[in-house]
């Protein structure tokens, strides 16, 4: 959700659940409202929106079955805009509206402004292709494991193991690999797209040219590298920034 078109900062005025035709699709355990908000602030956006805006938003009903109160909550929308509608937006994503917080907040907002800086790291989409070289003593070695972003732009994972020292992993973002990168810092955009568009075990085609011996040297390495990463889930600041799901 880091590159919904709109993030808005709203405090919800009014709830409708919608029911029949138009709540097809909702999830057993989840209950679609109309909701209007008060906008107060655009955290993203190309341009002014109405003070007042309307959505449809999927909630999760309790153990009872009781949907909750949004009326008043003050929320983060992940949102697009509806065509020839300025006062409605359309969320992203099912989960794309989030209790806001102040640590929501300042994460969101940091975030949003790492994406739209020129030099910000490149959207994820999959591994291409991984290779190890053996050191020279029992246990050296490395794994480099290139990665496929959108736009083609260079990035490389390289794990190091080195005898009787723990392994140590980085990212490098450029044609040449960088003795000097590092991991990157939780929370930051960099770990967002890895944490959460890596799948969760290294693909069999990035593994193909290599001995099995190698492969599996790679792919020891690359498991290292996702537990190191941790889930993307799990706190709802990280949820509405990763943008949900890991590919498998």
């Amino acid at each position: 959700m880091v590159d919904s078109p709109l993030i808005v900062d709203a405090t919800i005025r009014s709830a409708t659940r919608i029911k029949g035709a138009e709540a097809a699709g909702v999830a057993a355990n989840a209950a679609r409202f109309y909701v209007e908000g008060d906008v107060g602030t655009l955290v993203r956006g190309t341009g002014a929106i109405p003070a007042r805006v309307g959505w449809l938003v999927d909630v999760p009903l309790d153990p009872r079955g009781r949907a909750p109160a949004l009326k008043k909550q003050r929320v983060l929308a992940f949102a697009r805009p509806v065509a020839n509608r300025p006062d409605q937006i359309q969320l992203v994503a099912k989960d794309a509206q989030r209790a806001w917080s102040p640590a929501a907040d300042a994460l969101t907002r940091r975030i949003a402004t790492a994406a739209a800086s020129t030099d910000a790291p490149p959207v994820i989409t999959g591994v291409k292709s991984a290779f190890y070289v053996p050191g020279s003593l029992p246990g050296e070695g490395e794994t480099q494991i290139f990665l496929l972003t959108r736009g083609d732009r260079p990035a490389a994972v390289s794990v190091l193991r080195r005898p009787g020292e723990q392994p140590r992993w980085s990212i490098a973002l450029s044609e040449v690999i960088d003795e000097n990168a590092t991991a990157p810092a939780r929370d930051t955009l960099l770990w967002y797209r890895l944490a959460c568009f890596l799948p969760r075990m290294l693909p069999d085609a990035a593994t193909g040219a290599l001995a099995e011996s190698d492969a599996a040297h790679a792919r020891e390495d690359y498991a290292f590298v996702i537990q190191q990463l941790g889930a993307c889930r799990g706190t709802g600041a990280a949820d509405a920034i990763s943008g949900g799901g890991v590919p498998s």
